[in-house]
């Protein structure tokens, strides 16, 4: 993906919340620039450019009640925003050190192993969602050449973490749009 995404294209209308359950009808009022680089000052670091250029397309999509990407007030570094899921999922089971060699954990789409996963990377993962009974989490870890982030959706019926490469790529999975 080229490092301007397409937003408007995988969400060509723009509705209201109020109308009706579609996907396009579910999306926010665009974040302000300025409210984007407050979240990134009490972060302290610039966000990758997929989700930062989200949340200019739209400040958060759905409601707490189910699947929604969080609006910028409400980003956070899981330890900081859920500590009881960041250590959870981050201690080390005695029968393996979660920590998995390069050649296992750097494989993306469907050959993709779920507890092939970095359980050292959960708390400083950047909490930008929760879908169904999962959270979305940016790892600031792992980068693509081009600075994005590597995107978990980390849910218990996985028992660890679907990886992506970048948010892109996992909003396009989850809502089956297509990149």
């Amino acid at each position: 993906m080229s490092a301007q995404y397409a937003w408007s294209e995988r969400f060509p209308a723009r509705h209201p919340a109020t109308e009706g359950p579609d996907t396009d009808s579910d999306l926010h009022s665009p974040a302000t620039e300025a409210e984007v680089r407050r979240l990134e000052e009490r972060l302290g670091m610039a966000l990758p450019s997929g989700h930062r250029q989200f949340l200019l397309f739209s400040n958060g999509w759905g409601n707490a009640d189910d699947c929604c990407l969080l609006r910028v007030e409400e980003i956070g570094w899981l330890r900081d925003v859920d500590p009881s899921v960041a250590e959870s999922w981050s201690e080390p089971k005695p029968e393996n050190s979660w920590s998995v060699p390069d050649e296992l954990y750097f494989v993306y789409g469907h050959e993709q192993v779920s507890g092939n996963m970095r359980g050292e990377y959960v708390s400083d993962t950047l909490l930008v969602g929760y879908w169904d009974d999962g959270v979305v989490l940016l790892n600031p870890h792992v980068k693509t050449p081009e600075g994005e982030w590597e995107a978990w959706y980390l849910a218990p019926w996985l028992a660890g973490a679907r990886r992506y490469m970048c948010f892109w790529d996992l909003i396009a999975d989850q809502l089956k749009i297509g990149v």
